[in-house]
């Protein structure tokens, strides 16, 4: 049988078993498994085992979850409210602040975290009823946190870079310091956005009145919200990107700030912990059976020559190597709709990083482009996993302010930060340097 048969049967054989319900990872890893053993016969599946092996080796799977822990304790710690009561203090007067500062709260939270389920729930949570007791429209308010709370898949230490670096053997400092401009320049653009926006429509996002405003010794006693966070950052980016530590080593440095922390919040306490211990187990268990299924699907693509085949099909496509990568990009952009990132990348990552590099593209650029996409995909229906995120904080709360807010409103405050999110992405796009200045100044 040709090898185009065998991709051909291959990808049909993933697709039923998707269609039956069966879990992706055990479908990817499944599949890869029987083709190994009728393509080759039984001594090959060693290739099985090999790669499984290889794959648990990697000593930057200690980070995930490490991160994930961390995220966990900080979501706790009541880091978050203490962030959100300063920049009340300082947003609140202009039109449109207290939606900026709960972005800005949002980037700092992605900073902390490396994932988007923290920021996401915990701004929902206090933010959000702030906003909408003050005049704030729902679409704004809710739209700030759905974007913001995304960036912490972009924004290092992100686990989903992890897992695409340890996918398509990239470096993960380098991702990450690739991260750090793109999520700026998003948060740029959407602030950008609120204020004009504000401005022009002022009954969308009023200004605090004239007396509520705080004086000027309260505005600067409340910065010291920002000292334990900005330690954490510190301790966690300052050591990657500085060389001092590798992310793994500096993600036990966040772990030991998140602790401290909660400590000097008062809201350290055993069953903080062992909460925070069990979800992390929870995610971690997940995440590994995907790691491993995705490194033998990967393996199988690689060994049977279907990234040749998959660059021979790509040569129909009109416009060249730029319709290859704006195909890919409609292709991630569609799927991010449906499904989750790590699933998304177990998908594609074997495919079409080969490709991508046999075009001669930047295959650090593609991969932050990549996540980009994955960020997007987090905050757009049907399936956002934000979304959901937001909705499940609006059916339990008993804020009379929440109860009015329906998943059709949550749909709607997503249209123009998305926007504002492809923008970023085509500016990423056109000038590559954003992703790539800081990797190439830090690790020569």
């Amino acid at each position: 049988m040709s090898i185009e048969w065998i991709v051909f049967f291959f990808f049909l054989m993933i697709f039923v078993f998707l269609a039956l319900g069966l879990p992706l990872c055990f479908v990817l890893g499944g599949a890869a498994v029987l083709f190994i053993f009728f393509t080759w016969g039984p001594a090959a599946l060693y290739v099985v085992v090999t790669s499984t092996w290889n794959t648990m080796g990697q000593f930057i799977l200690l980070a995930v979850p490490l991160y994930l822990f961390m995220a966990f304790i900080l979501e706790r710690a009541g880091v978050a409210e203490d962030l959100y009561d300063m920049m009340y203090l300082w947003f609140g007067p202009v039109r449109g602040g207290l939606a900026v500062g709960t972005i800005i709260i949002c980037t700092i939270f992605a900073a902390m975290s490396g994932i988007t389920g923290t920021a996401t729930v915990t701004m929902a949570a206090i933010a959000l009823p702030s906003m909408l007791k003050r005049g704030y429209d729902k679409s704004l308010a809710i739209g700030c946190i759905n974007s913001g709370a995304g960036w912490g898949i972009l924004m290092p230490p992100s686990v989903d870079m992890i897992i695409y670096a340890l996918i398509a053997q990239e470096s993960v400092g380098k991702m990450f310091a690739g991260g750090v401009l793109p999520t700026i320049l998003l948060l740029i653009l959407d602030t950008i956005y609120i204020l004009t926006r504000s401005y022009f429509q002022p009954k969308i996002a009023p200004a605090l009145p004239k007396d509520k405003r705080a004086d000027w010794p309260t505005k600067f006693r409340s910065l010291k919200a920002l000292v334990l966070p900005m330690l954490v950052i510190v301790a966690v980016l300052g050591c990657i990107l500085l060389g001092i530590t590798t992310p793994t080593e500096a993600a036990a440095i966040g772990v030991f700030g998140a602790l401290a922390s909660a400590y000097v919040n008062r809201k350290l306490s055993w069953a903080m912990v062992k909460e925070a211990a069990i979800r992390t187990l929870n995610i971690t268990g997940m995440v590994m059976w995907i790691i491993f299924g995705a490194g033998v699907f990967s393996s199988f693509l690689q060994g049977v020559g279907a990234s040749q085949v998959i660059i021979d099909l790509m040569k129909y496509i009109p416009a060249g190597r730029w319709g290859t990568f704006i195909f890919f990009q409609i292709i991630i952009f569609i799927l991010a709709m449906l499904m989750n990132s790590t699933t998304i990348m177990m998908l594609t990552i074997p495919i079409f990083v080969p490709v991508i590099k046999a075009l001669g593209f930047d295959p650090l650029w593609y991969g932050v482009l990549f996540i980009v996409q994955m960020e997007v995909g987090c905050m757009t229906p049907p399936f956002g996993y934000n979304l959901f995120y937001i909705k499940s904080v609006v059916s339990t709360s008993n804020d009379r302010f929440l109860k009015d807010i329906t998943m059709a409103d949550i749909y709607r405050s997503v249209i123009f930060f998305t926007i504002c999110e492809m923008t970023g992405f085509v500016i990423m796009c056109i000038f590559p340097e954003i992703i790539l200045l800081l990797p190439n100044m830090l690790f020569r």
